[in-house]
């Protein structure tokens, strides 16, 4: 999802990489790599789309060891022509807008601990390379993602909030119909197991029809599992939806009046 202000607190701090442009990670967070990732690949069958682990598995990610964002660019680049940037866990909203519009990825260069290890709120390099990376090996979801923030950057800073909606409920927490019945693609619940059997499997959350006016109206909170999904018809959607007037969306969004949120407020700490 777009990220948080810069003012936002986390406890973690993204790596930096040495003079030949590698990140030294340690034993123990290449070994939390592995875990992560080993759990997370066998639950994708039946539930992931076809396409999103068609993707994953030309990323080839190791599993002895946090991918290496040189490596991670090389593929996305030979497709696409996008590639990642190391960035902190909170950015700005105009400086995430600004990467996608020029089809880099930003990717938060930490890994959760062992504590978070089943959820973290930061977006930690598993859930940024795992989750995010092998769809944008498809030209039509980069091309949506591309247009979705050049129309960030050409937004009214008023808007920036109501256009996280639109990113949140496709590129995070994504469903598409196929063949098969209804299967997961969004970051969020490809890096989840506990999000990825809910969102495709539990009669719970609501599962809409995608239309992006109806996207922009919808309220969402991070840290729950989510009560509703838009389903899109495919990825070709997407690329339909990269070619269109998202700014026009938003403003019929904001004349017509947001959703009553389907959650309860957050608790105060």
């Amino acid at each position: 999802m777009p990220k948080k202000s810069s003012k936002g607190k986390t406890k973690y701090v993204s790596r930096l990489p040495d003079k030949n442009g590698r990140i030294p990670y340690s034993d123990a967070e290449n070994s939390t790599w592995h875990d992560l990732i080993t759990r997370q690949i066998p639950m994708l069958p039946g539930r992931a789309c076809k396409p999103w682990i068609a993707a994953m598995n030309e990323m080839n990610f190791p599993k002895d060891r946090i991918p290496q964002l040189k490596d991670v660019s090389e593929v996305l680049m030979r497709h696409t022509g996008w590639s990642v940037a190391g960035v902190n866990a909170l950015i700005p909203f105009t400086e995430f807008f600004e990467l996608l519009a020029s089809r880099r990825f930003p990717v938060a260069t930490f890994i959760r601990t062992r504590e978070d290890f089943d959820y973290i709120q930061e977006p930690d390099v598993f859930h940024e390379v795992f989750g995010h990376t092998p769809p944008l090996t498809d030209h039509r979801f980069a091309a949506f993602v591309e247009a979705y923030g050049k129309a960030g950057l050409a937004a009214d800073p008023k808007d920036h909030a109501m256009l996280a909606r639109l990113f949140w409920f496709t590129v995070e927490f994504g469903l598409v119909n196929t063949d098969e019945g209804i299967r997961a693609y969004g970051s969020g619940i490809m890096s989840s197991p506990g999000e990825l059997v809910y969102a495709v499997e539990s009669e719970k959350p609501e599962r809409k029809p995608f239309d992006p006016v109806d996207v922009l109206r919808t309220p969402y909170r991070i840290d729950i599992l989510q009560p509703i999904y838009f389903v899109i018809d495919s990825f070709d959607q997407l690329f339909e939806l990269a070619q269109s007037d998202l700014l026009g969306y938003v403003q019929q969004a904001r004349e017509l009046g947001m959703h009553e949120p389907k959650f309860p407020p957050k608790e105060a700490a």
